[in-house]
């Protein structure tokens, strides 16, 4: 029995037409695209099917393709990745390769600044950065907005504002973050740091202070804003502190007092410093004298818009081995610091600076230059007031070898060559932008002793030619290099 196909082509005698040529057969035929495909289900097999199948299919001999840094040990990347991570954005660069280096670059870290208190209280800071030894927690204390354009900066603090900013400008002591709050930061940031040695904070309170001293024995510097005389007490437990810097009363922003019994009570814990500043703090005689006798070591002594009261000046003499004396941005030095015969000097003192400070008194003047005698260096920038009656008292000051002026615009040449005259050591004179000191009322003994100096930057206005102003004056060969003029 046979059976007839129906597709039969009925005619035999006809030729059978060609079968026209389908896109399906092209694209199962072409030899690149097949390839293609075959690769396609090869990524889709498991990672070790897929290298032998590619290796089975390639012309080329397979090539392991490794993390060749695994075969290094976390020590020994950890000192290369120390030795290329020279600027942040090396380190940015090296944190982002994988996570290995990501945690590895967290343990160079040592200094950061905190924008976050959550990211402190969550533990996360410890576990990213564990070395850390100096962290600021300023900005972290308040609450602001993060995308704010408005950002406030002071000398001691730089805050993101609202936009709806009370009219009061009393916003810092509301925005801070709660006692309790930051006191809890600290106490994790003291656990998880114990090699901690620098710490900036606002806010805290004496058991947040305290934690830090009993986990932190290696703390160095501290600088606390916002202080009182009670939170003194959890610094004074920092036995081994050595530059601490408070603020006390920043006008605008808040206000707190540091007063005698504060002062007293960090003399009496913190034996060892050797750098303080107070800012805004209040006090007297008593808490300067306190200072004096029982910090022995304390080395350099600033205040900055100091509130103290009259007489305390006479206290600076108890502190024996101070060697640097400076005031910043003060709107008196003491108004009424006693009688000069009783007032005596710090024999050990040798660098007097006054920045941005009213000069105005002359009895306050001249007891501070009185109890400043031994000074050999005076630095005096942008001080108001400061006139040829007031800077006369310097004289008394006859060990000067640096004299650095700057921005007193009321000093006239007559008053400063009287003074310089009397400094018979002196060696070093700057004088920058000063618009009563005049070039051509340069006498000839003031050139002449121009040519004895080792340093001289002469530049009182922006059109200083000293050179040409001293033509016709015999000097000395060895003095003509001294005349250098600021660039």
């Amino acid at each position: 029995m046979s059976f007839r196909s129906e597709n039969q082509n009925p005619n035999p005698t006809t030729p059978t037409p060609p079968l026209k040529k389908r896109w399906s057969d092209l694209w199962t035929k072409s030899k690149p695209i097949n390839q293609m495909v075959m690769a396609m289900k090869l990524r889709s097999l498991s990672p070790r099917r897929a290298a032998k199948a590619d290796a089975t299919l390639s012309p080329f001999p397979a090539v392991a393709i490794a993390d060749r840094t695994l075969l290094l040990s976390d020590q020994i990347l950890l000192k290369i990745l120390a030795l290329v991570s020279d600027s942040p954005a090396q380190r940015n660069s090296n944190s982002l390769v994988c996570k290995r280096w990501l945690n590895l670059q967290g343990r160079l870290l040592r200094s950061l600044i905190i924008s976050d208190w959550n990211f402190l209280l969550s533990g996360r800071l410890i576990h990213r950065f564990p070395n850390l030894n100096h962290v600021d927690l300023l900005s972290a204390a308040f609450i602001s907005p993060r995308n704010s354009a408005i950002l406030l900066s002071h000398r001691v603090l730089s805050v993101h504002l609202h936009s709806d900013l009370a009219p009061n400008w009393c916003f810092c002591e509301e925005n801070m973050l709660p006692v309790e709050v930051i006191d809890n930061g600290l106490a994790t940031l003291a656990a998880g740091c114990p090699n901690l040695r620098r710490l900036h904070v606002i806010g805290a309170s004496e058991m947040g202070l305290l934690s830090v001293a009993e986990e932190c024995p290696t703390l160095q510097e501290l600088e606390l804003q916002c202080c009182s005389d009670n939170v003194l007490r959890g610094i004074a437990a920092c036995a081994n502190l050595q530059i601490l810097k408070l603020v006390g009363h920043v006008d605008g922003l808040y206000s707190s007092v540091v007063s005698d019994i504060g002062l007293t009570i960090l003399a009496q814990g913190c034996k060892r410093l050797v750098r303080l500043e107070l800012c805004g703090c209040e006090g007297s005689f008593d808490g300067i004298k306190a200072i004096g006798k029982c910090c022995l070591m304390l080395e350099e002594l600033t205040f900055s818009n100091h509130k103290m009261d009259d007489g305390w000046l006479a206290a600076i003499p108890f502190c024996e081995n101070l060697k640097t004396l400076r005031f910043q941005s003060c709107k008196r030095i003491d108004s009424n610091p006693g009688m000069e015969e009783y007032l005596g000097s710090c024999s050990a003192l040798e660098r007097l600076h006054l920045q941005k400070c009213q000069l105005r008194d002359k009895k306050s003047v001249s007891a501070l230059f009185s109890v400043c005698r031994a000074v050999r260096e005076i630095v005096l920038q942008d001080c108001w007031g400061l006139d040829n009656s007031i800077f006369s008292f310097a004289m008394t000051c006859r060990r000067v070898k640096l004299f650095y002026l700057e921005g007193c615009s009321l000093l006239t040449t007559e008053g400063l060559e009287q003074v310089i005259h009397s400094w018979k050591e002196l060696q070093s004179l700057r004088v920058v932008s000063c618009k009563n000191i005049k070039e051509c009322e340069i006498s000839t003994a003031l050139a002449t002793l121009f040519t004895s100096l080792k340093e001289l930057r002469w530049s009182p206005d922006t059109k200083s030619l000293l050179q040409s102003s001293v033509t016709g004056i015999t000097m000395a060969k060895k003095g003509g290099k001294f005349f250098k003029r600021a660039r």
